[in-house]
C-alpha cells in the first residue's frame, strides 16, 4: 500500500515487551545454536512492530508538526521507547552471555558481536528517566525550529523555505533575508539555550551513572562506532585544518573577486555568481520527473528502486507551514519501505536532495534483505558515503535539471562540499569541548564557539548583528540537539565520496560496481572495514586526505569560474 494509505494504530508496548521478554528468556535457555537464531527472528519481528509504528508516528509528526494527534503520539514514543530499549539491551546482554557466540559469529560475523557489545555498554536502565527527558527535549527543539515564522516584505517563511532568499543576487534582499532569520532565532535564543544547557546536563548525568568520565565515550557508544575513537578523529580534525581550511580560504577569495563586492559580509556566503546561482528549471514535479529518467539511464538498480519510492509515495519533498526544518531518509522496516523527508526551496538544494536522501534509501533498498535488522543501514559516517556519493553519481544527467547552468551547478557543488568540511570538523570539535566540560556557563560556551569559529576561518564579517556576535549560530544545527557528535561523520564520507567522484569521471562503471558492491554490505561491516570493502582510502590516515584534498583543488583550479 502507498505510505499514506498505512493505518496507524498505538501498539500496545506492555504487550509487546511482555512478549519479548518471553522470547528473551528463551534464547538464553536454548541448547542449540539454530534453536537461538530462530528465537532472534521472532524477537526481529517484535521489534519491527515497535519500531515501524514509531517511525511512521516520526514522519507524519516531522511533515506537520501543528497535527495534535501525531503530536502526541510522538510524545507518547519519546516517554516509552527507553522502556522499549531497556528490553532491547537485555537481549543484547543474552547474545554476549550466549554459549554458542562463536556460532553466532560464524552465522552473522564478528561485527554483529561488537555492535552487541557496544549496545550493550551504552545503556542502563537507571538511566531511563533520564532518556525520557532527552526525548522530550529534543522534540522540544524540533517544534521551536519547525515553527519559526521568519518575516521578510510582510511575507511569512519558514527556516525550510527562506533559502532562496539568502542566495538572492539582489544584495538587500539577502541582507534583510539573514537579518529576519537571525532575528527569528534571537527571539528564541534563551529557549533554545534552555534546551540546549539541559540536555547537556542529562547527557552528562547519564555518563557519570554508567561509570563514564564524561558523555564522549558513551556518546561515540551510542552511534556504534566500534573501530575508531576521539583521538583519532581530533587527529583527523588537525588534518582538516592543515590541509582543507588553506584551500577554502582560496575558494573564498574566488568567491569575492567574482562577486566584486569586497570582504563578504555573513548575508553574502550564500552567493556565489553575480548571474545567480545554479536553480534548478522547473517544478518540484519537473524535478522528480527528470529524476526517474536519470535513474532510470543510470542503472537498472536504481531504475527498480525509485520506481519504488514513486509507486508507493515514498517522499514528502516539498517545505509547507508547520513542516520541520532539514531533510532525512528513513525505514519503515515492517514493510520494507525506505522513505524520503524534505524541503524543496527552489535552490540547487533541491536537486541535491533527490541525489542526497536517495543514496540513503537506495542502500537501504539494496540491504533490507540482510539477516539481521543490525545490517539494514550502517553506521552513520559509513551511511552518509551512499548519500554523498551518489551526488557525484548523478553529474552525467545534471543538465537535465540546470540546463545551461551545469557546469555552474557542478563548480558550485564541488566547491561547496569541499567549503563544508571545516564547518563540519568545528561543529565536532565544538562538541567534545562542551561534553568534556559540561559545567561550564552558557556564555562560556558560546565564547567557545566564537574561538572556534575564528580557527576554522568560518566567519564572514558579521556587520553588528547581535545574534551572530553573541556565538549562538550553532542553535540552528539541529544535529548537536539531537544526535551529539552525529556530525563529523558528514565529512569522513565526503572525503570518500570525493574518491568516488574521481574514480567515476576515470571510470563509471567501475565505480558504480564498487558503490554497488557497498551498499549491498549495507551494516555487516564497521566503517573502516566497509571503506575498504569499497576499494576506497581511510579519510583517518593524513596522508590520504591530503591526497584527495590535493586533487579536488588541482581540479577546482583549472576552471575558469570568473566567466560563471
Amino acid at each position: 500500500m502507498k505510505f499514506n494509505e498505512i493505518k496507524y494504530e498505538r501498539p500496545d508496548l506492555k504487550s509487546l515487551i511482555n512478549d519479548l521478554k518471553i522470547l528473551i528468556a528463551s534464547f538464553q535457555k536454548a541448547s542449540s545454536p539454530g534453536e537461538q537464531i530462530n528465537l532472534m527472528n521472532g524477537i526481529t519481528e517484535l521489534r519491527s512492530e515497535v519500531e515501524t509504528y514509531q517511525t511512521i508516528v516520526s514522519i507524519r509528526h516531522s511533515v506537520d508538526t501543528n497535527d495534535e494527534f501525531y503530536s502526541n503520539e510522538n510524545k507518547f514514543f519519546d516517554e516509552n521507547t527507553p522502556d522499549f530499549s531497556a528490553i532491547i539491551n537485555e537481549y543484547y546482554s543474552a547474545i554476549l552471555a550466549s554459549p554458542f557466540k562463536k556460532e553466532l559469529s560464524d552465522e552473522f560475523g564478528e561485527h554483529f558481536l561488537n555492535l552487541a557489545k557496544v549496545k550493550e555498554q551504552s545503556f542502563d536502565p537507571k538511566n531511563i528517566e533520564l532518556l525520557k527527558e532527552e526525548n522530550r527535549l529534543s522534540s522540544e527543539y524540533n517544534v521551536i525550529i519547525a515553527q519559526l515564522e521568519i518575516i521578510v516584505n510582510e511575507k511569512k517563511y519558514t527556516i525550510g523555505n527562506i533559502s532562496p532568499l539568502l542566495s538572492d543576487s539582489d544584495r538587500l534582499i539577502r541582507k534583510e533575508a539573514a537579518e529576519s532569520l537571525y532575528k527569528s532565532l534571537e527571539e528564541k535564543q534563551e529557549e533554545l539555550d534552555r534546551i540546549f544547557h539541559h540536555l547537556v546536563g542529562v547527557r552528562h548525568k547519564m555518563a557519570l551513572k554508567m561509570g563514564y568520565e564524561n558523555f564522549v565515550e558513551l556518546g561515540y557508544k551510542k552511534l556504534n562506532r566500534t573501530d575508531y575513537n576521539s583521538t583519532n578523529v581530533a587527529e583527523y580534525r588537525k588534518a582538516i585544518l592543515d590541509y582543507v581550511v588553506p584551500v577554502v580560504k582560496k575558494l573564498k577569495k574566488r568567491q569575492e573577486k567574482r562577486l566584486g563586492i569586497g570582504p563578504l559580509k555573513y548575508y553574502d556566503n550564500g552567493f556565489k555568481f553575480t548571474t545567480g546561482n545554479p536553480k534548478p528549471k522547473g517544478s518540484p514535479k519537473d524535478i522528480v520527473q527528470n529524476g526517474a529518467i536519470m535513474y532510470k539511464e543510470l542503472s537498472p538498480e536504481t531504475h527498480d528502486f525509485f520506481q519504488f519510492m514513486l509507486k508507493y509515495e515514498l517522499m514528502d519533498l516539498e517545505a509547507k507551514e508547520g513542516k520541520m526544518a532539514g531533510g532525512y531518509a528513513t525505514i519503515i522496516s515492517k514493510y520494507k519501505y525506505p522513505f524520503i523527508f524534505s524541503n524543496f526551496n527552489g535552490t540547487s538544494h533541491d536537486v541535491d536532495v533527490l541525489t542526497h536522501e536517495a543514496g540513503h534509501t537506495f542502500q537501504f533498498f539494496r540491504s533490507l534483505n540482510q539477516p539481521l535488522p543490525e545490517y539494514y543501514y550502517p553506521t552513520l559516517e559509513a551511511a552518509e558515503i551512499h548519500s554523498m556519493s551518489m551526488e557525484f553519481f548523478a553529474y552525467p544527467w545534471m543538465n537535465s535539471f540546470f540546463k545551461e547552468d551545469e557546469q555552474k551547478y557542478k563548480f558550485s557543488h564541488l566547491s561547496g562540499s569541499i567549503s563544508f568540511l571545516p564547518y563540519g570538523a568545528a561543529i565536532d570539535e565544538f562538541q567534545h569541548f562542551i561534553y568534556e566540560n559540561p559545567n561550564i556557563s552558557i556564555e562560556e560556551r558560546n565564547n567557545e564557539w566564537l574561538a572556534i569559529e575564528k580557527k576554522y576561518d568560518l566567519s564572514s564579517d558579521k556587520e553588528g548583528n547581535k545574534y551572530l556576535l553573541s556565538g549562538r549560530v550553532w542553535q540552528k544545527q539541529g544535529h548537536l540537539y539531537r544526535a551529539p557528535f552525529y556530525y563529523i561523520d558528514y565529512t569522513l564520507a565526503q572525503v570518500c565520496a570525493f574518491q568516488f567522484w574521481e574514480k567515476s569521471e576515470a571510470d563509471f562503471n567501475s565505480a558504480w560496481a564498487d558503490y554497488l558492491h557497498l551498499c549491498d554490505l549495507g551494516g555487516s561491516l564497521p566503517f573502516t572495514k566497509l571503506v575498504e570493502a569499497a576499494k576506497l582510502k581511510s579519510p583517518f590516515v593524513k596522508n590520504n586526505l591530503k591526497g584527495v584534498i590535493d586533487k579536488v583543488d588541482r581540479f577546482l583550479e583549472a576552471i575558469d569560474d570568473s566567466k560563471m
